[in-house]
């Protein structure tokens, strides 16, 4: 991957096509000859239109947008396309001999080129690639395209948090700054670059010292964009709605009590979908960009009337810890809600180093490590001989591959298995797995809680059982751990017998893998390339290096397409869609000495 070395002030982004490999491949099938099309749906900004686009780069199409300005004029969208005065069935037979049609923005089209849509739609010999916005009014000629099953619907996600983070890596970004850009847009990726663009030319980025990222602390800009984004929201209020949403705004980090409040308003702002009420009976705004708009547009006098001490959130912020201890007592670490520690670290106030350990723990474990990196950094700030904290970092960036202190993973990172497994000491569940991580379950028989799914897969990996070790993944991954269940699935390609079961744990494996920041783990070393032919061990390795296809025939005197036709059969045999699975089913580099 190429990174830009640029002062933060001039940063300018290439926004690359990133994640969403599942979803390309299932656009481009349909998209295939012989096929009808398909219709990519999803809320404004979550790069449908681009999506398509990847899917169709190549080939040869014709291109039609719907706009709100032309709503009302028939055929609208169709100008270019078509003579002044039409009919719709004129239109038909015109564009019969359109082979590929893409229509973007599918919800503002006008009512003619809807009817027009749909027509082509039914008589099948045009593929149609439409994009729609979910959430907003659309022409019934257009939302009949999926519901009436004329063409597959593919519904977008929002773009998870490993692919935020691999868009974002140009920018050189620190962990935490990703995790909070990420959670501040819920997949809106143009509101991603207007907030990132808005904290770049404000000089609101700045350098770790540790790592040499960027990091951001402080308010979020409400620019224009942000407001126009959130305004639909907002305007509809009445006075009472929008004194209840202010209260909450300048409450923040902290719910209020749902007995201080009115509980009509209430019901309302819930419908609107713009509250979020628990069940230890307290509230709080629903979209983590309404507060920063809401304080911002508040006068001077009005704001110093809501705004409340700082100093609330010390005893929030013990309770906040002591529930996140909790949750890692009952081994699950699926929902870690923690806005009191984020909203410390967001306004750049120093965070507690007990607080931070347990934040970087709970990140380690999810297989979020370079969060836990950045997490322990935060307390020896504070604290720059917390232990704790220490041992967090160590762990974290050995499981990284890296080497920065002496624990089991530092020893592990240098490929001393066996002194690692010396390293282990103590009776913590989590310190004792970490034997069964390292493929030596023995040295922990009986220590385990007998009843918990560590245990089981110790007793599956004793067994060298691949069902079982697949089962133990998969309930790994229900609880959060997902690192450990990529690492239970790889155990299992080794102990499975039957070659299918054993591609398929592969590709659950790689999956898991890619989602845990580049993990390089033991469990996780030369998990496939015994599958592959010599020459293909040689060409995955140098493409999971960064090499190009091109680069790589130069190399090794070959031609470009026989390096791609054997990059195809390895990710054939690999259980691999592409290039980005290739660091997690490499050999791991020679370790350097400590």
């Amino acid at each position: 991957m190429t990174t830009y070395e640029q002062d933060a002030k001039t940063l300018e982004l290439p926004w690359p096509f990133t994640g969403r490999a599942d979803e390309l491949e299932l656009a481009r099938r349909w998209l295939a000859a012989g096929r009808p099309g398909i219709v990519v749906t999803g809320p404004a900004g979550w790069g449908k239109t681009r999506l398509l686009t990847e899917a169709l780069r190549g080939t040869d199409c014709s291109r039609v947008t719907g706009t709100p300005e032309t709503r009302g004029l028939p055929f609208a969208a169709f100008a270019h396309l078509l003579p002044d005065t039409v009919s719709l069935h004129r239109a038909v037979q015109l564009l019969s001999g359109v082979r590929l049609l893409v229509v973007d923005d599918a919800h503002l089209l006008d009512e003619a080129s809807a009817a027009l849509v749909h027509q082509l739609a039914v008589q099948g010999r045009t593929r149609l690639a439409v994009a729609a916005t979910d959430g907003v009014p659309a022409p019934g000629a257009v939302s009949r395209l999926w519901t009436g099953d004329l063409l597959p619907r593919l519904a977008l996600e929002p773009l998870p948090r490993e692919d935020t983070a691999q868009l974002l890596a140009v920018a050189g970004l620190e962990p935490l700054t990703v995790s909070r850009l990420h959670r501040m847009c819920r997949g809106d990726l143009r509101l991603l670059r207007d907030l990132l663009d808005a904290l770049r030319r404000s000089g609101g980025l700045a350098r770790v010292p540790e790592s040499g990222e960027w990091a951001w602390h402080g308010p979020v800009p409400v620019t224009a964009a942000v407001r126009d984004r959130l305004a639909p929201a907002l305007d509809r209020l009445d006075a009472a709605e929008r004194e209840t949403l202010d209260r909450l705004a300048f409450a923040e980090p902290l719910p209020l009590a749902l007995d201080g409040l009115d509980i009509d308003v209430l019901e309302r702002l819930e419908a609107h979908g713009l509250i979020h009420a628990d069940d230890r009976g307290s509230v709080t705004l629903a979209h983590p960009l309404h507060g920063p708009a809401l304080r911002a547009g508040a006068g001077r006098l009005r704001a110093r009337r809501l705004t409340r001490t700082t100093m609330r959130c010390g005893a929030a912020l013990v309770a906040e810890q002591a529930s996140l201890t909790a949750m890692l007592a009952e081994q699950d670490v699926r929902a870690v809600h923690a806005p009191v520690g984020d909203w410390l670290l967001a306004e750049g106030l120093p965070v507690p180093a007990g607080y931070a350990a347990v934040r970087a723990r709970c990140a380690r474990l999810r297989g979020e490590l370079r969060e836990a990196v950045a997490w322990a950094r935060q307390g020896l700030r504070a604290a720059p001989d917390d232990v704790c904290c220490r041992a967090e970092l160590d762990s974290a960036a050995g499981q990284l591959g890296e080497i920065t202190g002496t624990g089991v993973w530092a020893a592990a990172a240098r490929g001393d298995i066996a002194g690692a497994l010396a390293r282990i000491r103590g009776d913590d569940a989590y310190a004792l797995y970490d034997a069964v991580r390292l493929a030596a379950p023995e040295r922990v028989a009986g220590r385990l809680p007998a009843d918990g799914v560590f245990a089981r897969h110790a007793e599956a990996l004793v067994r060298a059982d691949g069902p079982a070790l697949d089962r133990v993944a998969g309930a790994l991954a229900e609880r959060g751990f997902l690192l450990f269940a990529a690492e239970a699935h790889a155990q299992a390609v080794r102990a499975h017998r039957d070659p299918r079961a054993a591609r398929l744990s592969r590709t659950r494996a790689v999956a898991m893998a890619r989602r845990c920041d580049g993990a390089r783990t033991p469990a996780l070393a030369g998990l496939v390339l015994g599958d592959l032919t010599a020459r293909q061990r040689q060409i995955v390795t140098l493409a999971a290096s960064g090499l190009s296809n091109r680069q790589i025939a130069e190399r090794l005197t070959l031609s470009v397409r026989t390096v791609g036709n054997h990059l195809y059969s390895a990710y054939t045999r690999l259980g691999a869609s592409d290039r980005g699975a290739l660091p997690w089913l490499s050999d791991l580099p020679e370790a350097e000495p400590a």
